[in-house]
């Protein structure tokens, strides 16, 4: 799986939307090494959830057939511009749509769902500060609230109405976040998680969980 060229990218748009670092080439590592999983899967729809400059969604939408519907969401426009400006310059096609999360989308419509959450653990009165709401929305691609976990958890509960009977979300967490615990909440969701791939990088250790609903 190729990993897309950014060049067309500036400092200036760098400035709005999140830069691909560590974390995004875990995610796009931890996916090619389960595309035989994938491949047979043969995702309907391939969706990813907060895109920033787009290079994962990009990736996949190279590299799996044009059966695949692949769409990208993020509340920030301009990560919907540059995740459009990614796809076009890498000749992939995917369409980009600003929402919140999935609100956007057909209920368990989602074969193959992707999200990078923001997980830097923060406090919620940082969250939620006039000096965020001020801030550019670049800071909403990064700051978590309590255990980094604010928006994933908002996901975990609205994941049984978004993915479709064969749906698998690959969630990137931190240490931090305590993916032990995220795992066990999955459980009781009636799902099953397990960790596919971990990294250790200098400050952090990352985690990609990959999930599908439990057979009962």
């Amino acid at each position: 799986m190729e990993t897309p060229h950014t060049q067309h990218l500036s400092a200036a748009d760098y400035e709005h939307v999140y830069e691909p670092a560590e974390d995004s080439f875990l995610l796009l590592d931890a996916l090619e090494a389960d595309l035989p999983f994938l491949d047979a899967l043969q995702p309907r729809l391939c969706v990813e959830l907060g895109s920033g400059s787009g290079i994962v969604i990009t990736a996949l939408a190279k590299r799996l057939t044009q059966s695949t519907l692949c769409l990208a969401t993020d509340i920030n426009p301009h990560a919907c511009a540059a995740t459009k400006r990614t796809a076009s310059h890498n000749g992939a096609r995917l369409d980009s749509v600003r929402c919140n999360l999935a609100d956007a989308l057909r209920p368990r419509s989602v074969d193959l769902l992707l999200f990078n959450p923001p997980y830097v653990v923060t406090s919620d009165e940082e969250l939620q500060g006039k000096e965020m709401l001020a801030g550019s929305p670049l800071v909403y691609s990064w700051a978590g609230g309590q255990h980094g976990r604010r928006v994933t958890d908002v996901l975990l509960q609205q994941l049984d109405g978004i993915l479709s009977p064969i749906g698998v979300l690959y969630l990137l967490l931190l240490r931090e976040n305590k993916p032990d615990e995220v795992i066990q909440q999955l459980i009781k969701l009636n799902f099953k998680a397990v960790k596919c791939m971990e990294r250790r990088i200098p400050g952090e250790y990352l985690y990609i969980i990959k999930v599908t609903r439990s057979i009962n």
